[in-house]
């Protein structure tokens, strides 16, 4: 049967323009857009009307990095795909990226299946995934061309976490040439982890265990030296790059440097890095390991840094890393010992009001929001025009949002699956008021009215700023 929705009367804002229009939903799809008040805007009838005046009708958010369900350091991350995305829809973001995890020893597939069977069913938003490669080699090499022809087109590695996830320069290389060769996209958590571990053990041998000390450790010179690493491998494996959670001006700088060599070098950052910093990770009695992520909150004049590089598009993404674990017995792992707090915050609820709030603070503007927050993520990944634009023949995913309306982040309020709120008593402009997702409610002026299931796998295309 044939639905109509019909959205009067808001400002329709995408990457490109920002238009006073009324927006027609057919079957799931955006059917038209039409100026208010024109004839065709007038003529159209709707079995639903959805009155956006004195709103924003944007494209649902797309969270290109999420860690539903992550096993990490002995435990979980607190959000299932159905809490998850619960949370996202919540939140305006109606499409997340997840990371399938390779177990060493295992294949890619068996990695890929176990996700598959951990997501389906449950999201209330649609979804779709990148493969962590754990064990490069050339029996997981091949299996990443397959991966490709499904759909699967970007794939992890990690500088990061000897003896877990971590891959030494020649594996690195040996992926990057075969993306190089298969049209997918490598993404990096760009970390000196040999290194690292050295100054992990030192500073606990010097009784050094309070979670500032995890800032301290993971040192600004070691994002910026692996950064500039993984960008000369990528050079050699003619290769395009994408660094994910960048939070450190030397890292944007090394970004920059290469782009302006004319290189396919791309950078994204996250909410915490932008708007917290290394004065949360020294708060007293053990409150500094809610904050314990890796890239690490850095001090706070490198915010400036990452605002610059936003607007200037050395980073092109803003996605939140959203990998929860409650304080109340996960982040206590780590008492005593900061290197076994897991690491993680959760985000994917706040993201796109806390960019709202930067656009009224003057470091971005309206358009450049729903850019990073919706259509270079589904560029970046494979699924413009489908998801992150407002267009005909897109998918419904659309949020009507009330930019004047006032909020408190908080813990009691938010919907994620975890016992504390990274921007706990953060009073922001701007929140979610409907959210559709393939035309339909998920959100119902702040009731939820979605359901686990409604969310579709969706496999991607290849990068779009690729040639």
């Amino acid at each position: 049967m044939s639905t109509r929705t019909l959205i009067r009367g808001g400002l329709v804002i995408t990457a490109a323009e920002e238009l006073h229009a009324d927006v027609l939903i057919e079957d799931g799809r955006i059917a038209a857009l039409a100026a208010r008040g024109t004839q065709a805007a007038e003529a159209w009838s709707a079995d639903r009307v959805i009155d956006a005046s004195d709103k924003y009708v944007i494209p649902g958010g797309v969270d290109a990095h999420t860690h539903m369900e992550l096993p990490f350091g002995g435990t979980f991350a607190s959000d299932s795909f159905e809490s998850g995305t619960r949370a996202a829809a919540w939140g305006g973001t109606t499409t997340i990226v997840d990371f399938a995890v390779q177990t060493v020893g295992r294949s890619l597939r068996e990695g890929l299946d176990a996700w598959y069977a951990k997501a389906d069913g449950k999201c209330a938003v649609d979804y779709a995934f990148h493969m962590i490669l754990s064990d490069v080699n050339e029996r997981t090499l091949k299996e990443m061309d397959l991966l490709v022809e499904e759909g699967i087109t970007s794939f992890k590695l990690f500088m990061a976490y000897p003896g877990v996830f971590y891959s030494d320069d020649g594996q690195i290389l040996r992926a990057m040439q075969r993306s190089a060769a298969n049209g997918g996209l490598i993404m990096m958590h760009a970390e000196n982890g040999i290194a690292i571990d050295v100054l992990v053990e030192q500073a606990l041998q010097r009784g050094e265990t309070d979670p500032r000390y995890h800032g301290e450790v993971r040192k600004v010179l070691l994002e910026a030296e692996a950064t500039h690493r993984a960008i000369q491998l990528a050079r050699v494996a003619g290769a395009p790059l994408y660094v994910v959670h960048v939070s450190a001006e030397e890292a944007v700088a090394e970004l920059a440097a290469a782009r302006d060599k004319g290189l396919d070098v791309f950078g994204e950052t996250c909410p915490q890095y932008l708007f917290l910093s290394t004065d949360n990770l020294a708060e007293p009695d053990f409150e500094g390991a809610k904050y314990v992520c890796s890239t690490p909150l850095r001090p706070r004049e490198h915010q400036a840094a990452l605002w610059r590089g936003l607007r200037t598009n050395d980073l092109q993404v803003v996605s939140t890393d959203h990998c929860p674990f409650c304080f109340t017995g996960q982040k206590e792992l780590g008492r005593g010992d900061f290197s076994k707090i897991p690491n993680g915050l959760p985000g994917v609820e706040n993201r796109m009001d806390l960019l709202h709030q930067a656009v009224l603070d003057g470091h971005i503007t309206r358009r450049r929001w729903i850019e990073i927050a919706c259509a270079t993520p589904a560029r970046m990944f494979g699924l413009y025009p489908k998801k992150g634009t407002i267009a005909p023949g897109a998918d419904a995913d659309v949020v009507v949002y009330d930019p004047a309306a006032t909020q408190v982040i908080s813990a009691d309020t938010h919907h994620m699956n975890v016992d504390y709120s990274a921007y706990e008593g953060k009073q922001v402009t701007g929140r979610v008021e409907t959210v559709l997702s393939r035309g339909e409610l998920v959100i119902d002026q702040r009731e939820f009215t979605g359901r686990a299931g409604h969310g579709l796998y969706t496999p991607r295309a290849t990068c779009q700023y690729l040639g």
